[in-house]
């Protein structure tokens, strides 16, 4: 009798616990975190949205884009983006690669299609086409491409839209970041930044 008194207070004792921490780590918490974030870094927290002016946005009724997320951009009238290997691509909900090692067979079929069709449809030899042009990051994600391969789709993207190859250079130089802080990462150009612009150009 004794041990289930004992059992039924070290039940209870556990249940408040559960409860208390459920409330303090389940809801507390991340409203303080997400209050902090909304009113320290609004549009980071929002997202990182962009209009089609290329101005900051915490509304997704403005919003074109996501500064953090790739996406597709058809006709050759456009910048794109290196291939997507989430979901159908660049979905958020499955972000990932495609897991494929590098002596897959597919792996390498892909690769050489993909430079085959770039090489293709930028006129150049296969040899040119830059390795972020044939390989999806591995989120599947990435918003950027290298300054080599939008300087590649620079000719095209002038021809179709009747500009001056050197004007749309330009724009690619503009848009073109650098090492973070001076010597992480690579240089690297946002495509939907880059497109935005452009349709500015249009305009």
């Amino acid at each position: 009798m004794e041990s289930l008194f004992t059992l039924g207070r070290h039940a209870v004792a556990g249940l408040r616990t559960l409860v208390v921490l459920t409330l303090l780590l389940g809801l507390a918490y991340p409203l303080v975190v997400t209050g902090v974030a909304q009113a320290a870094f609004d549009w980071r927290a929002s997202g990182s949205l962009v209009t089609a002016d290329g101005e900051r946005t915490t509304s997704y009724d403005d919003a074109v884009g996501s500064a953090l997320i790739g996406q597709g951009s058809d006709g050759p009238e456009w910048f794109h983006p290196r291939p997507s290997a989430a979901g159908d691509g660049w979905d958020p909900l499955a972000t990932g690669g495609s897991n494929l090692g590098p002596e897959s067979p597919d792996l390498v079929a892909t690769i050489e299609e993909r430079r085959a069709a770039v090489a293709e449809e930028e006129g150049v030899a296969p040899a040119q086409v830059p390795a972020d042009a044939l390989t999806a990051s591995a989120s599947g994600l990435d918003p950027h491409v290298s300054p080599a391969y939008a300087m590649l789709q620079v000719p095209r993207v002038a021809r179709a839209n009747g500009l001056a190859e050197e004007e749309v250079r330009d724009l690619v130089e503009a848009h073109t970041d650098d090492r973070t802080l001076g010597f992480l990462g690579e240089p690297r150009v946002d495509v939907l930044a880059l497109n935005i612009a452009l349709a500015g150009l249009r305009d």
